[in-house]
């Protein structure tokens, strides 16, 4: 039986998949065959999407997106993923590419293949053009705090002051680590972060 999927991304997990699941929605009655990722565009080895590509998909079944760097923004691969996709004999439907979602009569569909490798191939390149950019954007802006003496990332937490003599003991085998803990007042993870960070 032909079955229809769909395939919402977002880059990080502050992200919200919302208004691509509520687009999608309307193609597809089970919520269940909305596969979704919170991971990069950069290539496609995302959770979600492995499953759907490798498990779900067959021959005959449609594949809906929202627009098509929800799919990548990689354009070689997403190039490749539609010619994977089209020999595999599953039909992409994009959303916000209006002729991808037409069907056109029979004899015709050589009109709606043309139309959609243009449209497909410049949204590929506005989508690559896209994740270079946003990179470049990341990479001056590390530059410039670095510059001005900014600290990146997770802010290193102050040593207590016994530190030394604690671990010292905990190394040494004198206490256990929960009892080091609770003589410094640290929670587990914090501890061993700490002893990481230490290292």
């Amino acid at each position: 039986m032909e079955k229809v999927y769909g395939c919402a991304r977002v880059s990080t997990r502050e992200q919200n998949l919302d208004r691509q699941i509520a687009a999608l929605r309307q193609y597809i009655a089970d919520e269940r065959d909305i596969i979704t990722d919170k991971e990069s565009g950069k290539d496609f080895n995302r959770p979600g999407y492995q499953y759907l590509r490798e498990a779900l998909l067959r021959p005959g079944d449609t594949l809906i997106v929202k627009s098509l760097d929800r799919l990548g923004r990689n354009k070689q691969q997403v190039k490749q993923e539609l010619e994977y996709y089209k020999a595999m004999g599953v039909r992409v439907k994009i959303i916000d590419l209006p002729s991808t979602m037409a069907d056109f009569p029979k004899g015709q569909e050589w009109i709606c293949e043309m139309v959609n490798n243009i449209m497909i191939e410049v949204l590929a390149t506005i989508a690559e053009q896209e994740r270079l950019t946003i990179r470049q954007r990341q990479a001056e802006g590390i530059a410039e705090a670095k510059k001005q003496g900014r600290q990146l990332g997770r802010k290193k937490t102050e040593l207590p002051a016994e530190w030394e003599l604690v671990t010292g003991l905990w190394k040494s085998g004198s206490i256990t680590a929960v009892q080091a803990m609770d003589r410094l007042g640290l929670k587990k993870s914090t501890f061993y972060r700490m002893v990481r960070e230490q290292k």
